[in-house]
């Protein structure tokens, strides 16, 4: 709920509360949104589980789409083809179109250093 907001924005409301309640109200303040928060989330619980309870099992099924929207909501194009075209894979190492890719060749040299280049190799094209 409160992803965005960060501890600065945190602090500068903390120290405007401050200035605006004053030292002496600031700590009924600050237990009064704390119970009212509490309030909150119980009313929420139990509507949740009574709709549960009248529900039954329909209301996994009325969860199931909510849930892939959120889900559509964290959609990051980069990690979706990431995990489509590597981690989409059958156990048994198979594509899904029947493809086995060739084992990898046994590399000869080893491994580059930071910022040293490949050899030229003219019967690679």
């Amino acid at each position: 709920m409160f992803d965005s907001i960060g501890w600065g924005e945190i602090l500068v409301l903390l120290l405007a509360g401050l200035f605006i309640l004053g030292p002496e109200r600031l700590p009924g303040a600050a237990a009064w949104l704390g119970r009212s928060i509490r309030k909150v989330r119980e009313f929420a619980t139990g509507a949740r589980d009574q709709l549960r309870n009248e529900m039954g099992p329909e209301f996994d099924e009325l969860r199931k789409p909510l849930e892939n929207l959120r889900e559509l909501r964290n959609f990051d194009p980069k990690r979706m083809v990431t995990q489509h075209l590597f981690n989409d894979e059958p156990a048994n190492g198979t594509k899904p179109n029947g493809y086995t890719p060739p084992p990898a060749a046994p590399t000869t040299q080893p491994p580059l250093s930071p910022g040293e280049k490949p050899p030229f190799d003219p019967d690679a094209t």
